[in-house]
């Protein structure tokens, strides 16, 4: 599900676009497994007819709609998406909400990984900025260390982009963003069509 582009403003671009951690998947998978394994022995083993039959397959059906259909749908309707002008995040399926935060406005970028989170390749970002926003927690993201560091140098070519001056930099500067794309392919926060689209505006710049 990518980003509408027309939702971006003229001139705005995506630099990346991703879901919070699949590790939040863990409990969805568990409890299905769980669900499965219960109606499979409540047909195969647990006696009764009619109303008793149906009972434990409803409460099982209950269980897994609650603890992993409504997470998965969470999951799957959470996305972030870093622009050349703003930071969005979207969240729902029927109600849903948004913030946007303009990349001028950010004054600072904190990230948090526990011992697990890091062997994982997850954790939490806390971003401060000025305005009505002030600060906005991106928990569960994939590799908060790398997407802080990728902010940041947006958030500077939109600062200078502001002033008027000319991005630093050069053929260096395209070389580096390059290696930087291909890192975002390989920890999953660009997608293949992305990535080759990315690719080829980097390449026309040399």
């Amino acid at each position: 599900m990518p980003w509408p582009h027309d939702a971006l403003t003229d001139g705005e671009e995506i630099v990346t676009q991703f879901r919070p951690h699949w590790r939040l998947l863990f409990l969805p998978a568990a409890v299905t497994l769980v669900v499965v394994v219960g109606i499979v022995a409540v047909v195969r083993w647990v006696p009764g007819d009619g109303l008793a039959d149906v009972l434990p397959i409803v409460g099982l059906l209950a269980l897994f709609a609650w603890f992993a259909v409504r997470p998965f749908v969470d999951w799957f309707y959470t996305r972030y998406v870093l622009t050349t002008e703003r930071l969005i995040t979207r969240r729902g399926l029927v109600a849903r909400e948004g913030v946007e935060i303009p990349l001028e406005n950010i004054t600072n970028v904190n990230f948090h990984q526990s011992i697990v989170e890091r062997v994982l390749g997850s954790g939490d970002l806390l971003v401060e900025s000025a305005g009505e926003t002030g600060r906005s927690e991106f928990l569960d993201i994939p590799h908060p260390d790398r997407f802080q560091a990728l902010l940041y140098k947006v958030r500077e070519r939109r600062t200078l982009e502001l002033k008027g001056l000319p991005p630093s930099g050069g053929d260096d500067d395209v070389a580096a963003r390059l290696r930087r794309l291909e890192d975002l392919r390989r920890d999953g926060l660009v997608d293949e069509d992305e990535y080759r689209r990315k690719r080829a505006e980097l390449l026309d710049e040399l």
